[in-house]
Parts: structure tokens; sequence; C-alpha cells
């Protein structure tokens, strides 16, 4: 990523954390809860979430789920389980094989993308069931850079009552974590949504975080056009493709559109 562009992400971080602790304080308290809850994935995303909501409100008031599918990697788990370690936060784990396997019974041949949304859909609702009976508010976990990319599972993982870090981009994402003290192993390894045996998001997206990072940064901040992108040197097929995805995947950050009467 360009530097000047990092640094203009980066800079603000003291602000960042700030803003993101209290508005996660101030947000469960007027929605009329004390406690939280969130999906621990062993990735990066859920763990500076579930650091930023022990901040915020004490580690007796977050609890966490690790739902692992029967081709979830092992590692997964191990990093889900150092970030409860280091928080001594609350955490359940859920299988969801038989649940998520009940329903391909009926459905042979179905493509990794299928049943990686069902796998996401499935976790969010054995999730929202838990925030039920323990009274606690979803907290989601998607950052700005999937969101703006439609990287995610509508009703999946970008399902939740608040979200902390949905106006962070990956790098600050990054930044914000070793800041909060997330563990390393969870910050150098590469993000992985962990779909599907040996999936990155890097691979399935076609490009790294840190040029998608850069890109949108200067679409939706700065408000550069693809034409004027083009002219810096960015590849026109790169910049076809994010400006495409932005538009495309829009409506998942959006409530479902009504007809007016």
């Amino acid at each position: 990523m360009k530097r000047e562009i990092l640094e203009k992400m980066i800079n603000p971080m003291d602000e960042i954390e700030e803003k993101v602790v209290k508005f996660v304080r101030d947000e469960v308290t007027n929605r009329g809860f004390k406690k939280v809850i969130l999906g621990l994935s062993g990735g990066i995303d859920s763990a500076l979430v579930a650091f930023i909501a022990t901040k915020a409100l004490g580690k007796e008031n977050v609890s966490t789920l690790m739902m692992p599918y029967k081709t979830s990697s092992p590692e997964s788990l191990a990093h889900g389980k150092l970030v409860v370690e280091k928080l001594g936060v609350k955490t359940k784990k859920i299988e969801i094989t038989p649940m998520v396997d009940a329903y391909f019974e009926t459905e042979k041949g179905a493509t990794s993308l299928r049943k990686g949304n069902m796998m996401a859909r499935t976790r969010m609702a054995v999730l929202f069931d838990n925030s039920s009976k323990e009274d606690a508010l979803v907290i989601g976990t998607s950052n700005k850079t999937e969101i703006l990319l439609g990287y995610g599972t509508q009703y999946g993982d970008t399902a939740c009552g608040i979200n902390p870090i949905g106006e962070l981009f990956k790098a600050q994402v990054f930044e914000l974590a070793k800041r909060l003290g997330v563990p390393k192993e969870l910050i150098e390894k590469k993000p992985s949504a962990d779909l599907w045996e040996g999936q990155t998001d890097e691979e399935e997206l076609g490009f790294t975080y840190d040029l998608a990072d850069e890109i949108l940064f200067q679409i939706s901040i700065e408000r550069k056009t693809k034409e004027e992108l083009e002219d810096m040197g960015y590849s026109k097929t790169l910049l076809d493709t994010i400006f495409n995805r932005i538009k495309r995947n829009a409506y998942k950050s959006s409530m479902p559109a009504i007809a007016k009467l």
C-alpha cells in the first residue's frame, strides 16, 4: 500500500480506538442490554471485536461462540482459544456440521459457495438463539473493506445488532489489533473465512487487501472517480472488478427495499 494512504488511515488511531470502545458501551446501554455475544472464528476481525467489547464492557459481559464445521481448520479453533484465554471471556463450542449436512443431504451437488453461505447463516442462527438465551446483543465483525466489496453472507456473518468495526478498513483492523494486544498468531496469518479447506480471502477475491484498501480509500474517502484512478496507473480490469463489486453488492448493507404505496 502507498505509504501516504496508510498514514492517513492509521494516524488517527488513538481517536478511532476511543470512538469504537465508546460506541460499544453507549449502544449496548442505549438498547437496553448489558452484555454482547459474538462468533469467534479464529480470525483477526472477530478477535479485534472481542478485545473492543471487553475493553468497553468488561470480560464478564462478553460471551463468544466457536462454531466449527467438519472442514474447519484446527488452527482456527486454536487461535480462537488464544483470544479467550487472553481476555478471560466466556466461550462455548457448538459444532454446526450436523445442522449443515442435514440440509445438504437433500441438496446434492451444491457448490462450495452455497455450502459456505449455509455455514455462515447457520452460525448466525445459532448465535442469535444464544443471544436470546443470554439476553445479550449480537455484535458484528465485518470491516469496511468487506462491506464495500460485498465480501460477506447476507443474513450470515453480516447480521448483527451493532458493528464497531464496519467503518474500519482492513489495514486499520490490523493496526488497532496490534494496539489492543490481539495475539500475533492471528495478526500474522493470511485472512480466511475458513469456509472450505485451504480457502483464503485474497485468493477468493483475486487481489490483496492492501491493494483493495488503497483503492477503496480513494473511492470512498477521497472521492476519486474510476477515470482518475485509471489515470494514476491502476489496472482498468482491477478497477472494473472493484467498482462492479461495490455496485452489485450495495444491497447487502441496506435494509430491504419496500414498495411505497
